[in-house]
């Protein structure tokens, strides 16, 4: 059971700003912009590479669900960035795919 599911079952605890049947949004504990969600599917799948075609929908979903989480975060009309860490090189620290979604002011480019 990863850190994600353990919030998402009250076992720690998580500032759960979303949930439906198929994701949830929890703020970072470290944001890096004034707005740092975390999208994240109930499903555990460690990373991108673990990925099959059963996912298609499930990604699909969480891809929709962005721009619905930027606007509830006021972040939709100034732009914000979409971010997922795949593997320890990445940044990766979490073994459970999730979705950043940062905004809240300009952000530099290149990241990293």
């Amino acid at each position: 059971m990863t850190l994600f599911t353990k919030i998402l079952q009250g076992q720690i605890p998580g500032n759960i700003v979303y949930q439906d049947d198929v994701c949830f949004a929890i703020r970072d504990i470290n944001p890096q912009a004034p707005v740092h969600v975390l999208l994240i599917p109930k499903k555990e799948i460690p990373s991108m590479n673990e990925l099959s075609a059963e996912d298609n929908a499930l990604m699909g979903h969480l891809m929709k669900k962005v721009s619905e989480i930027a606007k509830a975060e006021g972040i939709d009309q100034n732009g914000y960035r979409l971010i997922v860490n795949n593997g320890s090189h990445a940044g990766q620290t979490v073994s459970h795919i999730h979705l950043h979604i940062i905004g809240g002011r300009a952000l530099g480019w290149p990241p990293g």
